[in-house]
């Protein structure tokens, strides 16, 4: 499959559905992915770590940025009751698709995924959690995280996981470059968990 799904709105392959389960966190999530999305029928190894590696968040406003078929956002809000979510993404069949797996784990309330624009302006979140989009390239990338850290509320934190061969260790010491601190959470199977505090 081509990368199209990481940045492409409406993909060009035939939709197909595809149910999994996996456990995140001591709890069952099933979900529904589809062809054209990142991860179609599974949870990647990159997000795998990410919850391996991290407990639940408290309660709060999270982002989750980039959310593919919503598996982060999702798994907070069945961890943290008191969790409000919103999960940013441009494929508009993952938005569909995370909206749809919201509604079927009854979280619905708490959970709303939608197009970046269709986020209110002077919305901050006590926390982003994050496997970004690595490969739609280092600017994109740069950009996307200078558009989204400086929502974070003060004293918030975003958590992500990159790839160690993906410039994990790079894009830690220019977020610091940047004034945005960050520290290395964990290392595990070739993944660097990050936590970039804002300022308090």
């Amino acid at each position: 499959m081509s990368d199209e799904h990481y940045f492409t709105a409406d993909p060009s392959v035939p939709f197909e559905r595809e149910t999994f389960t996996c456990e995140v966190w001591g709890r069952e999530l099933t979900l529904v992915s589809g062809a054209g999305i990142f991860s179609r029928g599974h949870l990647d190894h990159a997000t795998a770590v990410l919850f391996r590696e991290t407990e639940p968040p408290v309660q709060g406003r999270f982002l989750d940025l980039g959310c593919g078929y919503g598996v982060i956002g999702l798994a907070i809000a069945a961890a943290v009751p008191l969790a409000t979510i919103t999960a940013v993404e441009v494929n508009d069949r993952a938005i569909a698709l995370a909206n749809e797996n919201a509604r079927a784990m009854g979280v619905h309330g708490r959970f709303v995924a939608c197009r970046p624009e269709q986020v209110p302006t002077d919305l901050v979140f006590d926390e982003i959690w994050s496997n970004p989009p690595i490969r739609i390239g280092k600017e994109a990338l740069h950009d996307l995280l200078l558009t989204w850290l400086p929502r974070l509320a003060p004293g918030g934190r975003a958590v992500m996981v990159v790839g160690r061969n993906l410039g994990a260790d790079s894009l830690q010491r220019w977020l610091g470059e940047q004034g945005w601190p960050t520290e290395r959470l964990a290392s595990a199977k070739g993944f660097r968990v990050l936590e970039t505090r804002a300022a308090t």
